[in-house]
């Protein structure tokens, strides 16, 4: 028999505690040595947005409500655009300074948030920006996004290296397509994911004029929450602040986009979308599940009726739990099936 010795205790007065002073690279919104979230639908101006910060910090340049700053480097990692067609360009429309932006070379090798490289380029460069574009594609292929465990590990581990190198760590998401309003819910994955992160900022467009798209400030666990601020894309001058929309919230964004089926809504709509969303990737025990969907507000009871109406899924007894699991039966042709199906709470 193994002996494992028992971790010696250790306690600290809180009178022996430095007070630690936050250094913000864009005050109130994005500070060094943290997490920050970006996140929204696709084609909402996410990378757009973010490259526009990129852009200003390699020349100094004052972002909205903050002052003029000394160049820092920048290292941006993306999984879904080209640098020469797309990343460069926005680059360039935006007057960045390309000396100071770095991307580390996946060619031979996907990079993770955890790849000994980025710490090497880190190190390397001085960079105080660090961004991965979109969560999901580095966290590992091995990491689940909706297991609140797995993605505790990374993401605490993340946390470290930023306050380590005192650089901001900003990641971009997508959200789910659940239909609550409530932002704390949007996020893909596990809710660990923005529990992380010491800020979020949501982006979207506004329903009544779609050309003007906000970034909300969202959460904020460092300082008051920042105005919201708005932009506009331009083929030819590519991004443009604008004033006069601080009043708007994640409440307006949230309650006014498109629903990918108009009788979404419903309960076990949500829990069917939610269960297709949490299998795409593999097998999952069902006690994630549930717990996933109880972060949501949906119940066991909502879930289970779900289940039934989603062709290919499967449940399979292993050792003492259940996982469930989809299988190539499974087939968006039910979706209007499922979404309008509904059971009393």
């Amino acid at each position: 028999m193994t002996n494992t010795k028992a971790p010696e205790l250790k306690l600290t007065k809180m009178s022996n505690v430095d007070l630690q002073e936050v250094n913000w690279l864009w005050y109130p919104y994005i500070a060094l040595g943290k997490i920050t979230i970006i996140q929204g639908d696709p084609g909402q101006g996410k990378t757009h947005f973010l490259l526009k910060i990129a852009a200003a910090c390699s020349k100094g340049e004052p972002l909205p409500d903050a002052p003029e700053s000394e160049p820092i480097n920048v290292i941006y990692q993306t999984a879904e655009d080209g640098l020469g067609d797309t990343i460069k360009p926005r680059l360039m429309k935006g007057g960045a300074d390309e000396e100071h932006i770095f991307n580390i070379n996946e060619d031979e090798k996907p990079v993770t948030m955890l790849d000994p490289r980025v710490e090497q380029a880190i190190i390397a460069t001085g960079a105080k920006l660090v961004i991965f574009d979109p969560i999901q594609a580095y966290l590992g292929e091995k990491v689940d996004i909706n297991s609140a465990v797995e993605v505790r590990g990374v993401l605490s581990a993340v946390g470290r290296l930023a306050e380590k190198y005192n650089c901001a760590i900003v990641l971009i998401g997508h959200l789910n397509k659940s239909q609550t309003s409530n932002s704390a819910q949007r996020g893909m994955g596990s809710m660990d994911i923005r529990a992380n992160a010491r800020s979020v900022l949501l982006v979207g467009r506004l329903k009544d004029d779609p050309e003007v798209r906000v970034v909300v400030h969202d959460k904020s666990s460092l300082a008051i929450e920042g105005r919201t601020i708005a932009f506009k894309l331009d083929d030819d001058n590519g991004l443009e602040f604008i004033d006069g929309y601080e009043h708007v919230t994640a409440y307006d964004i949230l309650s006014t986009l498109p629903s990918s089926n108009n009788n979404s809504t419903t309960k076990v709509g949500q829990a069917a979308e939610l269960i297709k969303d949490i299998l795409t990737t593999r097998r999952i025990p069902a006690n994630e599940i549930f717990a996933r969907a109880k972060e949501m507000g949906i119940s066991a009871r909502t879930v289970n009726e779900a289940k039934k109406l989603i062709p290919g899924l499967r449940t399979i007894k292993n050792g003492n739990h259940w996982e469930w699991e989809l299988t190539e039966e499974t087939d968006d042709s039910n979706k209007e099936g499922c979404m309008n199906a509904t059971v009393s709470e």
